[in-house]
C-alpha cells in the first residue's frame, strides 16, 4: 500500500502561526467571539412536540381534518378547563363557586371569552330552562334547596344532557354526588390556534390562561386552571429552569476538576475562557442561522464542554510534558500541537461524523440537532487547537516580562506516578493475553447488544414536561435556581385518574374520494363492522360519529329526508347506496347542515369518521388497529389523531436511532480507515481504533434497557452521541500510540507504556470533568433529559475504560495481523530509536528521543 500522505506542510504553517504570531491569533479569535455574540440576541425557542410532528403523514392528515372540519376543530376559538375537586362538585355551594369563576373570567378584559359551560349550568338550565346566562344560573341555584338540585341532578342525567360526561368516573346520579368536573371556558382567538398534533413552546392562549389562573386564585375554590396555553408556558420555562440549574452544577464541576488537572490560576482562567468562547460561538452560530432552541439542544453545551474539556487538558498537559523536559516555549509548543492538531482533527472529524448522523432523521428538532453540534464540534477544534496554543504561548511569554503567578508545570499521569500506574493495567493484559481477552470483550458487548434490541420507544408530552412532583433537592434551591411551579403533568394524571374518557380517547380517519359513488357511505358503515380490541364498540360494531351518524340522526327526526334515505337504499339496510349527493344536498341545505359540515366537505370530496377507542388501551395497538380499519375502506383512508401521529414519531424515533447509528459507526469507521492511511500509511489501525467504541456502543445501548430508559426524543440520538464522544479517547491513545510505535521507533509495549502513562493522564482529568460535566444533566427539571446527561456520562466512562484497557490489547493483536515484523521492531526488547531533528532547548541543541 502506498505510504502515508505529507501533511506536516499545513502542521507546520499552523505551528509557525501559533508560535510566532500568537497575538494575532488571539485578536483574530476575540473579534470573532464578539460578532458571534452578536447572534446570541436572535436566538428564539421553540419548545414542546410541535417540532417533531412536521411533515408526519399523520400530522399532514391531521391538518387537513381541522382546516376542512371547521366546526369541531374552530382555529378561531380556544378552550380553557377549570379543574374543580371537593368532597361532592354537584353541591350547591360547589356549584355556585364554578359559576362565579366563569362570571368573573367572563367579566375581565382581554380574556375574550366567547361562551362558557359546566355541570352547573346543566343543572340550573335543568330548574329553570330560561337561565341562559351565568346570573341567572347563579340566582336560580342560590334560590334552590339542596333536595331541588339534586332532583335537577337526576332529571338531567336521565335525560341525557350530557351531564355525565363532565363529572368525574364516582359519579353517582342517584346521591347526586362527584368528586371531581371539569368546566369549560372559550375564548375567541383572532390569530388562530395551531393545527399541529403536538403542543409548542408559544401558543396565542397562554396569556390568557396565565391570567386566568390568577382570576380564578382570587376566588375562594378548589378549581385549577388548565389547557394548551398553560402546558405551552411550561415547556418554555422548563428550559429556562432547566438551564439555570444545570450549568452553573455543571461549571462548579467542571472548575473543580480543571482546577486539580491544570493546577495553576492562569491555565485554568484559558481553558475557561475557551470553553466560554465555544459555546458562544455555538449559540451565537444558531441565532445568525435562524435556528431555534429546542429542549434536545439543552444537551449541547455540556457536550461542547465535554470535547472542550478534552482538548484544552490534552493541550496543556502535552505541552507540559516538553517543557518539564527542558525545551524552551516555542519547541514545546511546537511538538505539542505537531501531535495534537492531528489527533485533534481526528477527534473532530469522527465526533461531526457521529453527530451528524442525526441529520438523517426525519424529525426536524434531531436534525437541527445534528446541525448544533456538529457546528459546534468544528468550533472548538479551531479554538482549543489554535486559540489556545497561541494564546498560551502569549501566556507563558508574558510569564517572563510581567509578574504572572506559576502554581504548576508538571503534567498529569508522569511516569512512576500512581496514576501512571493504575492507567498500566491494560497494557499488562495486553502482554500476556490480548487474544482471549479481545475476544472476551467482543462477546461481552455481543451480549450487551442482542439484550438492547428490547429497548422500548416512546413519544408523548410528558417526555417534554417536568414531573409531577418537583424533587426535594430542586426544590429546596434558594433564588434564582428554585424552579418554577409546575401543574401541568399533576393535572393531566388527575384527568386521565378521574374522568373515564382520557385525553386520547379518539382516532380519527381521513377519508378522500369520491364520496358521490354509490359504495361510499356503505364503505364508510362497514368499515366498522366487527371492530379490533382496543376500538369501543357497541352491538358488535365500532362507535362512531360520521355523515352516517348525520344521516341516522336526522332520518329519525325528518319524514321526509328518511322517506329520501329509504328510496336510495337498495339494501335496506338504513344507509343510501344511491344519488347520494342529492342526500348530501339536503343536509346541507336544512338546519343540520353545520352538523354535516363536519364530517363532510362541500366538494363531497373528504369526510372524517372519529372512532371511540378504549382509554386503558395502549398508543401502540390503537394506531395498530387504527391502520387496519383504514385498509377496510374502499377510499383512500390515512388514519390520524394525537395517538396516532405521536405513534408515528415514536417509531421514527427509534428509525433515526437505528440508522443514525448505522451512519455513525459506519461513516467514523470509513473515516478512520482513510484518516490512518493518510497519516500513517496503515489504514488497519482504524480497526483497532474501531473496537473501543462498538463495545462502548453495546454497553451503553445494554445499560438503557437495564435501566428502563426508552428511547425518546432526547435518547434516540444518544448512541450516534456515544461515537462521537467516545472516539474521542480512543484516537487519543491510537494516534499517541502510533507516534511513539512508527515515529519514534519504540517496541510494541514500550510505546503501549508511554502512551497509557502521557495519554492516559490527560484522558483519565478529561474524563472525571466530562463525566461530571454531562452527568449535571441529572439535576435538570424533567427526567428525560436527565436520562440523556446519565447515558451520555456512561458513554464517557465507558470509553475511558475501553480505551485504557481494551484498546492496548487491540493494539498487540494488530500488530501481530497487520504489522508481522513491523520494521525491525519486537514485541519486547529495546531498540534504538531512529536519528530525530535536532531541537533547540534552554542550554542549546538536544538530540534525543520525543519526550511523551
Amino acid at each position: 500500500m502506498a505510504g502515508p500522505v505529507d501533511y506536516q506542510r499545513f502542521i507546520d504553517a499552523a505551528d509557525d502561526q501559533i508560535v510566532n504570531h500568537p497575538k494575532r491569533i488571539v485578536v483574530a479569535f476575540l473579534l470573532l467571539t464578539v460578532v458571534f455574540a452578536g447572534g446570541l440576541a436572535n436566538v428564539s425557542t421553540d419548545a414542546g412536540t410541535m417540532g417533531f410532528t412536521q411533515d408526519v403523514p399523520a400530522q399532514v392528515a391531521f391538518e387537513q381534518v381541522q382546516e376542512k372540519f371547521g366546526p369541531a376543530f374552530a382555529a378561531d376559538t380556544g378552550s380553557t378547563q377549570l379543574i374543580q375537586s371537593g368532597q361532592n362538585v354537584l353541591s350547591k355551594r360547589e356549584m355556585i363557586r364554578m359559576l362565579t369563576v366563569q362570571q368573573r373570567l367572563q367579566e375581565t378584559e382581554g380574556l375574550r371569552v366567547e361562551s362558557t359551560s359546566g355541570a352547573a349550568s346543566v343543572v340550573a338550565r335543568s330548574i329553570d330552562p330560561s337561565a341562559d346566562t351565568l346570573e341567572e344560573q347563579i340566582d336560580v341555584l342560590e334560590e334552590a334547596t339542596p333536595g331541588r338540585i339534586d332532583r335537577a341532578v337526576r332529571a338531567a342525567d336521565s335525560r341525557g344532557d350530557g351531564i355525565a360526561g363532565l363529572l368525574s368516573q364516582d359519579y353517582n346520579p342517584q346521591s347526586a354526588s362527584a368528586s371531581a368536573t371539569i368546566g369549560v371556558v372559550t375564548h375567541e382567538i383572532p390569530t388562530g390556534i395551531s393545527s399541529s398534533a403536538g403542543q409548542g413552546g408559544s401558543s396565542p392562549l397562554t396569556p390568557i390562561q396565565l391570567r386566568a389562573e390568577f382570576v380564578v386564585n382570587s376566588v375562594d375554590a378548589d378549581i385549577r386552571v388548565f389547557g394548551e396555553g398553560i402546558i405551552s408556558a411550561e415547556f418554555g420555562n422548563v428550559i429556562f429552569d432547566s438551564l439555570i440549574v444545570t450549568v452553573p452544577a455543571a461549571v462548579v464541576f467542571i472548575v473543580v476538576f480543571l482546577i486539580v488537572a491544570y493546577r495553576d490560576l492562569a491555565d485554568l482562567l484559558l481553558g475557561l475562557l475557551s470553553l466560554l468562547m465555544a459555546i458562544v460561538w455555538t449559540f451565537g452560530f444558531m441565532g445568525l442561522a435562524g435556528i431555534p432552541f429546542n429542549q434536545i439542544l439543552i444537551a449541547v453545551p455540556p457536550l461542547l464542554l465535554a470535547v472542550g474539556i478534552d482538548f484544552g487538558i490534552h493541550a496543556v498537559n502535552r505541552y507540559r510534558e516538553e517543557r518539564v523536559e527542558g525545551y524552551d516555549i516555542e519547541t514545546s509548543m511546537r511538538t505539542a500541537t505537531d501531535q495534537l492538531l492531528v489527533a485533534f482533527f481526528i477527534v473532530m472529524g469522527t465526533t461531526v461524523i457521529g453527530f451528524g448522523a442525526n441529520l438523517t432523521s426525519a424529525l426536524p428538532p434531531i436534525r437541527d440537532f445534528g446541525i448544533v453540534a456538529g457546528v459546534g464540534i468544528v468550533f472548538t477544534f479551531h479554538i482549543f487547537g489554535i486559540f489556545l496554543p497561541a494564546a498560551k504561548v502569549l501566556l507563558d511569554k508574558s510569564r517572563d516580562k510581567y509578574p504572572i503567578p506559576t502554581f504548576s508545570t508538571t503534567p498529569l499521569g508522569s511516569e512512576g506516578s500512581a496514576l501512571g500506574r493504575a492507567l498500566s493495567g491494560g497494557v499488562g493484559v495486553a502482554r500476556y493475553a490480548p487474544v482471549v481477552f479481545v475476544l472476551l470483550m467482543i462477546g461481552v458487548a455481543g451480549v450487551a447488544g442482542f439484550y438492547a434490541t428490547g429497548i422500548d420507544t416512546t413519544f408523548s408530552n410528558e417526555d417534554f414536561l417536568p414531573p409531577e412532583e418537583t424533587p426535594p433537592y430542586l426544590a429546596n434551591l434558594p433564588e434564582p435556581f428554585k424552579p418554577s411551579e409546575y401543574t401541568v403533568t399533576r393535572d393531566l394524571n388527575y384527568l386521565e385518574e378521574k374522568f373515564s374518557v382520557s385525553q386520547s380517547s379518539s382516532v380519527t380517519m381521513y377519508v378522500e374520494g369520491p364520496l358521490r359513488r354509490s359504495y361510499a357511505l356503505e364503505s364508510i358503515y362497514r368499515a366498522g363492522d366487527d371492530p379490533p380490541d382496543s376500538f369501543v364498540r357497541t352491538d358488535g360494531r365500532a362507535e362512531s360519529t360520521s355523515i352516517v351518524t348525520i344521516i341516522q340522526n336526522r332520518a329519525a327526526s325528518d319524514p321526509e329526508f328518511r322517506r329520501l334515505v329509504d328510496r336510495n337504499d337498495r339494501d335496506d339496510n338504513g344507509i343510501p347506496d344511491q344519488n347520494l349527493e342529492r342526500v348530501y344536498d339536503y343536509l346541507l341545505n336544512s338546519d343540520s347542515r353545520g352538523d354535516a359540515l363536519e364530517y363532510i366537505t362541500e366538494d363531497y370530496r373528504a369526510t372524517q369518521v372519529v372512532y371511540s377507542v378504549e382509554a386503558d388501551a395502549s398508543q401502540s395497538e390503537i394506531t395498530a388497529d387504527a391502520r387496519t380499519i383504514a385498509d377496510d375502506f374502499r377510499l383512500a383512508a390515512t388514519a390520524t389523531g394525537s395517538t396516532v401521529v405521536f405513534e408515528a414519531i415514536s417509531s421514527l424515533i427509534l428509525e433515526s436511532a437505528v440508522v443514525s447509528l448505522a451512519v455513525a459507526l459506519g461513516g467514523t469507521v470509513v473515516f478512520l480507515l482513510f484518516i490512518y492511511w493518510v497519516l500513517e500509511g496503515r489504514p488497519s489501525l482504524g480497526l483497532a481504533n474501531t473496537l473501543p467504541i462498538v463495545i462502548t456502543v453495546a454497553m451503553v445501548a445494554g445499560t438503557m434497557r437495564l435501566a428502563g430508559i426508552s428511547f425518546n426524543a432526547f435518547t434516540a440520538t444518544i448512541l450516534a452521541i456515544t461515537i462521537g464522544l467516545g472516539i474521542d479517547y480512543s484516537v487519543h491513545v491510537t494516534h499517541r500510540f502510533a507516534d511513539e510505535y512508527e515515529t519514534n521507533g519504540h517496541d510494541l509495549f514500550t510505546a503501549l507504556g508511554r502512551t497509557v502513562r502521557g495519554t492516559g493522564g490527560a484522558l483519565a482529568g478529561s474524563m472525571l470533568t466530562t463525566v461530571f460535566g454531562i452527568g449535571v444533566l441529572v439535576l435538570s427539571v424533567f427526567p428525560a433529559i436527565g436520562q440523556f446527561g446519565l447515558l451520555a456520562a456512561l458513554s464517557v466512562f465507558y470509553a475511558f475504560l475501553a480505551s485504557l484497557f481494551v484498546l492496548p490489547s487491540a493494539l498487540v493483536v494488530w500488530a501481530r495481523l497487520f504489522d508481522r515484523g513491523g520494521g525491525g521492531i519486537a514485541e519486547t526488547g529495546e531498540q534504538s530509536p531512529p536519528d530525530e531533528p535536532e531541537r533547540t532547548g534552554p542550554a542549546g541543541p538536544t538530540d534525543r528521543e520525543t519526550p511523551t
